[in-house]
């Protein structure tokens, strides 16, 4: 029987934490967060749940209420990441994450290994937040991943929808191919609400990835590309339209990059294409300096133009009444695609693995769980990582990416998200 805490119960910790509790193999789901309301609004619903108060900038805090937990899922902004990551290390309990942090490259510039770095992976960029982010996720490769193996126990990072559920998708798709040469994930929100809602998931992390340049991986190394550019259009045969997808800064390049050789068969060029509400909200703000995080004088007061658009968007709906509110004040669109494109080899001929993921909509998901698509994606996509985690699916210590498991692991995956309506259908064409 194991014990969980879920730190931090938003739209995606509260989603994961109502699953575990229903899982025979876990006995209490620890739910923890600043906001009191948010944790008393989860254990009302659940029947193992407990809940806590924890200020996750202050380490002991964390460690307080993390005594004899076997699982810490981490569901809070990049900015806590590290306190969490050495709480779990205090109380010797695994670890579990949406996003891996971008906040971690001092750990790594101020490590011996980090200081006789070398190996040339951000040669080719030019953003020194990219830069930052390349080095955060070494730190916790090769510098958290040694001391989670030295106490028997494992970290997963980017364990969300994307990454995590892509990263697995991916994996699939990579699978049908002998060689792989480029990795295309394409994402786009479809469900746009009548109201004000640009963004179904934490305002600040979608607009994080929005101030910064692309990230890519182009011919072996990392490159930047510009934010919200390299215009690529699809209309796969389930959509009404066809969409334009662009450049986005997220997880999934970084991480083929990295185990490209290892997990991704030697694939060269991997690159995130995104559209949606969002996209469509933040783009006039990024063109026009509003994105910015450096600190302006305007009449005479310092505003950062980030921190002050940040104040005027709503945060995702979480609530089972305001969800409802939005679907009854009725919706603009309700659609979406998740696509992975996989180009390669396959018995000596070109070929194009396409694997599309099939989820619920905003209105089915309320139907089925009472929560929106997006905590329905991703707040349960990441608890299938969670379910393996108290199902003892993992044999693995130290720290890994959610693009790090085994072929059976990945399989088992996909199990549990099937009995969840979450599926996957595989095209394997040829590449002309």
């Amino acid at each position: 029987m194991k014990k969980v805490l879920v730190l931090g119960v938003g739209a995606q910790g509260s989603a994961a934490a109502k699953r575990l509790d229903l899982e025979p193999n876990v006995e209490e789901v620890i739910c923890a967060d600043y906001d009191m309301k948010a944790v008393e609004n989860v254990v009302s619903s659940i029947k193992k749940g407990r809940g806590v108060q924890v200020d996750a900038h202050d380490k002991d805090s964390i460690v307080a209420a993390a005594q004899g937990v076997d699982l810490i899922l981490n569901g809070l902004p990049l900015e806590c990441t590290k306190n969490v990551l050495d709480a779990a290390l205090e109380v010797k309990a695994n670890y579990q994450d949406y996003a891996s942090t971008i906040n971690l490259y001092d750990v790594w510039r101020n490590s011996e290994e980090g200081k006789k770095d070398n190996d040339g992976l951000a040669d080719n960029v030019t953003s020194e937040a990219t830069k930052e982010w390349i080095d955060s996720l070494k730190a916790q490769y090769r510098i958290y991943g040694p001391k989670f193996k030295k106490i028997g126990k494992l970290a997963i990072v980017g364990t969300g929808s994307a990454p995590g559920l892509i990263c697995c998708a991916t994996r699939r798709a990579v699978r049908e191919l002998d060689t792989c040469d480029t990795i295309y994930n394409i994402v786009w929100e479809g469900a746009i609400a009548k109201r004000f809602q640009p963004f179904w998931w934490s305002p600040i992390t979608a607009l994080t990835d929005m101030s910064e340049e692309a990230l890519a991986f182009e011919n072996g190394t990392f490159v930047n590309r510009p934010a919200f550019g390299v215009p690529e259009k699809r209309q796969y045969d389930y959509m009404d339209e066809e969409i334009t997808f662009l450049e986005h800064s997220h997880d999934e390049p970084l991480h083929y990059g990295f185990n490209a050789d290892t997990h991704f068969k030697g694939c060269k060029n991997a690159y995130f294409k995104y559209a949606g509400a969002g996209m469509d909200f933040a783009k006039p703000l990024y063109q026009a300096g509003l994105l910015s995080h450096e600190a302006e004088n305007y009449k005479g007061n310092e505003i950062v133009p980030f921190d002050y658009v940040l104040t005027h968007i709503p945060p995702a709906p979480k609530y089972k009444e305001e969800i409802k509110e939005i679907i009854d004040e009725g919706l603009v669109k309700d659609s979406g695609c998740m696509v992975i494109e996989a180009y390669g080899k396959k018995d000596g001929a070109d070929t194009l693995v396409e694997t599309h993921v099939f989820a619920p909509g905003l209105v089915e998901s309320f139907e089925r769980a009472g929560i929106t698509a997006e905590m329905y994606l991703t707040g349960q996509g990441g608890f299938f990582f969670s379910k393996m985690f108290v199902n003892d699916k993992f044999d693995q210590t130290g720290l890994i990416s959610s693009d790090m498991l085994t072929e059976d692991q990945v399989d088992t995956y996909f199990d549990y998200a099937a009995e969840l309506g979450i599926t996957l259908e595989t095209k394997i064409k040829e590449n002309k």
